[in-house]
Parts: structure tokens; C-alpha cells; sequence
């Protein structure tokens, strides 16, 4: 069993976490650190744990462990690693954007994979230690990753939307109810954090000149939207292609073929599909020269707490979908 320690436990990736680890074949969980939540049972803040476990959150950390998992915010994984000596043999997922970029700090001589099992596979089974990708930066590389290992990617003109627990616990004036309901808005307009984290990826498969983070040239123009939703990601990206639609499709079948969790689909796609799971559904359309590719995922498991599982089982050598056989809620 690998021995795991959580620090961050009280958040929604924490808490989405906690429930895949307590249902894994080959996990078991040693803390969940909260020094805010200390003596308290998990269930005080996750209320349907009751009855699952009696683990009660902890302010000690503890070096008996094989993984730590940082479900903390940005800024803050940093500043935890800086102020807490972590044994250098436990290994470490972050889901914070702390160590995603190729400029980020080394902090006590550990060094990040970038944790996209689709991208970096081989990588990931021989690290250390993982950066977790972002949920926007995994649904939209997912759609875009083929096309960026043919080398035919220029401009990308990208709209998503993502539900209300993309934003995190803490409430927002945008995160109450009487907010999202039956509303929806658009923010960080060709701004978002996740531009520079997806060009890097697409940048390490692109044939040819690279890709800009900065919206000048050729490079990702994004368009985010808060929806009225609570969970899942829908993506839709643009881009001019002169590829006749067979050979595109057979990059994207050729590139997923042997893909755990990513799947290619001829029929449109929805997010009912793919919440409460661990899919990326993709689906292609073309009209002339304009490629649209869609794709869907949990921002929760896919795009957060599911992809660090994912990212768990590659580095101790367990079947990849362990812990991970979940069928979306449909109705």
C-alpha cells in the first residue's frame, strides 16, 4: 500500500481526493493536513464522508509516508516546500500552478515533471516529483496536442467554460448561488494564467516555429466563462488547417490510441459524459479549412484530483486506471 499524506485537505480538489484515495485498491491515506480544521473529522467540512472514514484532519505533518499530495493554492505549495523539511524520499504531486512552467524554482534541490500522462508518460513514471496541469490547461491541450505533433498549429481561438467549483471554496461574489444561477459571464479575456502552461506543452510537440503565450502572433486566444454549473469543463477551439478531415481525424486516433482516459468520439459530445469521471472526450468538425475541436472533462478528476491519481499510479508502477473506473452521473 503507498502511505499518503494530504496537506490541503479542506478544499474542493482536497476533498475530491479523499474520496478516490479511501476507495483505492493500493492507497491508504496517513493525514489529511488542515491546521485550521485540527481535531476535527473530515466529515466536518466533506459532510459525505460520514460514515466513510474516521480520519480526523491533522495540524502534524508526518515523513512516514511514500507521497505527499499539495492541494493548496497558488503561491502557496511554494512557500509550504520552502517552510517544512519534506524527506527526499517521499515523492510529491502539486496542484497548485507553483512548479508547471519550465522557469519555475527548484526549491530543495526538487525538480517537476509536468504531469500530463498524454504528453510526458514516460516522464512521469520515472520522477520524482509531478506538477499537476491546470483543468483549462488540460481540456484544451488534450483537443489540441495531435495537431501540435503534426506541426500545423498558428493562431488557436479558444472558448470554454467551466463550473462553479473551478473557482474554489472560498466564496466570491461570483461563486454564490444567487449569482451563477441561471447566469453566465466571461472573464480574464485573452488573460488567463493557463496560456503560458499550454503553450509550453504545445511548444514541446510543435514542428516549426513556436507558438506564442502572449496573444501577439501566432500562439492561444482564450476566452473563458464562468457557467451555471457546478463541475465540468467544455472547450472549443478554432483553427485553420488544410489537411483533408480523414487524415486529421487519423492523428487524433493514431495520437489517443493507446491513451488510458482520453477518448475520440464520431458523435457530438457532452459534459453529462464525462462528470464524475476521469474521460476527455474530443470531437472533431471541419468546415473548409476551419478545424473545430471540442473537448470535455471533470474540472474536478480529469482536471484536477483524478489526473493526480492518474499521476500516482504511473509513478509507483500500478495499473494507470486504478482507483479510477467511475461512470458519469448521466441522469
Amino acid at each position: 500500500m503507498i502511505k499518503v499524506g494530504i496537506v490541503g485537505g479542506a478544499g474542493y480538489t482536497g476533498g475530491e481526493l479523499i474520496r478516490l484515495l479511501l476507495n483505492h485498491p493500493n492507497a491508504s491515506i496517513h493525514f489529511v493536513h488542515s491546521t485550521s480544521n485540527a481535531g476535527h473529522p473530515l466529515h466536518k467540512v466533506h459532510a459525505d464522508l460520514l460514515g466513510e472514514t474516521d480520519l480526523l484532519f491533522s495540524a502534524e505533518l508526518s515523513n512516514e509516508i511514500d507521497l505527499l499530495f499539495l492541494c493548496m493554492g497558488h503561491g502557496d505549495a511554494a512557500e509550504f516546500l520552502q517552510a517544512n523539511k519534506i524527506a527526499a524520499s517521499i515523492k510529491i504531486i502539486d496542484l497548485s500552478q507553483d512548479f508547471r512552467l519550465n522557469e519555475s524554482p527548484v526549491l530543495n534541490g526538487r525538480t517537476f515533471v509536468y504531469g500530463l500522462p498524454e504528453l510526458n508518460r514516460e516522464a512521469i513514471i520515472h520522477a520524482q516529483n509531478i506538477a499537476n496541469p491546470g483543468c483549462f490547461a488540460t481540456a484544451i491541450q488534450l483537443g489540441l496536442l495531435p495537431l501540435a505533433k503534426a506541426g500545423v498549429l498558428t493562431d488557436i481561438y479558444t472558448t470554454g467554460i467551466t463550473g462553479s467549483t473551478g473557482a474554489g471554496q472560498g466564496l466570491s461574489s461570483t461563486s454564490h448561488f444567487s449569482w451563477r444561477a441561471n447566469n453566465i459571464e466571461a472573464y480574464k479575456t485573452l488573460s488567463h494564467q493557463h496560456v503560458k502552461e499550454i503553450t509550453q506543452s504545445l511548444n514541446q510537440l510543435q514542428v516549426g516555429d513556436a507558438l506564442s503565450a502572449s496573444g501577439e502572433g501566432n500562439g492561444l486566444h482564450f476566452v473563458p466563462w464562468r457557467g451555471d454549473f457546478t463541475r465540468g469543463i467544455y472547450i472549443s477551439s478554432i483553427v485553420e488547417i488544410g489537411l483533408p478531415f480523414d487524415e486529421v481525424k487519423h492523428l487524433y486516433q493514431s495520437f489517443y490510441a493507446h491513451a488510458a482516459f482520453t477518448i475520440v468520439s464520431d458523435k457530438m459530445i457532452n459534459l453529462k459524459q464525462v462528470v464524475n469521471t476521469n474521460k476527455c472526450l474530443i470531437h472533431l468538425e471541419k468546415q473548409g479549412n476551419k478545424l473545430v475541436v471540442h473537448s470535455a472533462i471533470d474540472n474536478l478528476l480529469k482536471g484536477a484530483s483524478g489526473q493526480a491519481v492518474q499521476n500516482m499510479n504511473l509513478l509507483f508502477g500500478l495499473n494507470e486506471k486504478a482507483g479510477l473506473k467511475l461512470k458519469a452521473s448521466y441522469f
